[in-house]
């Protein structure tokens, strides 16, 4: 799980990346070598940002202004804003990922806090994302053009087949030297199959911009997550009972 979340990290901040490239209508490889940078700065600016929310936090309970949890996530959620709009302020002086600030800031928050605070916030938190995450697929559901999607076709299930290969190998490749034995490493591809909440956030993104393939990236992504979503969690089902074993099972 923890693989899958820097997994995604890494995929926003290339596909960042390569929407500035798009805009620009082309590349160099200072945008290339800015990747890295802007990995750094975001972790960085996003750890110091989450230790300082962290603080603030405890400053003020210890002086009796207590902070309910609701003005937490208020209180979190504008800085998450801000970290967002923070990378677009600093475009062309220095490269930040401000998704990937926002990641490290939630991080060094609960690393930072009381296990009951931090808690309560994710409870906070993960009820926002059950009204979300039904609006984020239906303004996906609405964008899409049935023809485009269409057009694309074989060709785009095609383009698909050969990622979740690629992906595959990456992900055995990131297995080895592990304890894991063979039936968990195959677990642990299958279970990297499904796409979804990432395709659909960002997806929608190009066509928001006005580039010329935005509706067909949407597309795509669609087809990407119509497919892998259902296939991935039926596979995830399907094999966690035959290739993965309880601890206690195996120590006897």
């Amino acid at each position: 799980m923890a693989g899958a979340s820097c997994d995604d990290i890494y995929v926003i901040v290339l596909f960042s990346t390569f929407v500035g490239m798009a805009q620009g209508g082309s590349a160099h490889w200072q945008d290339f070598a800015a990747i890295p940078v802007s990995i750094l700065l975001g972790i960085l600016v996003g750890a110091v940002v989450g230790v300082g929310l962290a603080m603030f936090f405890e400053t003020a309970y210890a002086r009796r202004h207590y902070v309910r949890n609701s003005m937490k996530v208020i209180v979190v959620l504008g800085v998450a804003f801000l970290l967002v709009a923070l990378e677009n302020w600093l475009k062309g002086i220095v490269p930040v990922s401000g998704l990937l600030a926002v990641v490290a800031m939630a991080c060094a928050l609960k690393l930072k806090s009381t296990t009951f605070v931090s808690k309560r916030l994710s409870e906070k938190f993960g009820k926002l994302w059950l009204a979300a995450e039904v609006i984020l697929f239906v303004l996906v559901g609405a964008a899409v053009d049935i023809r485009y999607t269409l057009s694309a076709g074989f060709a785009a299930l095609a383009m698909i087949l050969v990622a979740l290969m690629f992906r595959a190998v990456g992900v055995l490749l990131c297995m080895l030297g592990t304890n894991l034995n063979r039936k968990e490493r195959l677990f642990c591809v299958v279970a990297y199959m499904p796409k979804a909440t990432v395709q659909a956030a960002i997806g929608s993104v190009p066509l928001a911009l006005g580039l010329a393939c935005g509706q067909i990236v949407l597309s795509v992504a669609v087809v990407a997550i119509l497919f892998t979503a259902p296939l991935g969690v039926l596979g995830i089902d399907v094999s966690c009972r035959r290739l993965l074993e309880k601890e206690e099972a195996r120590k006897e």
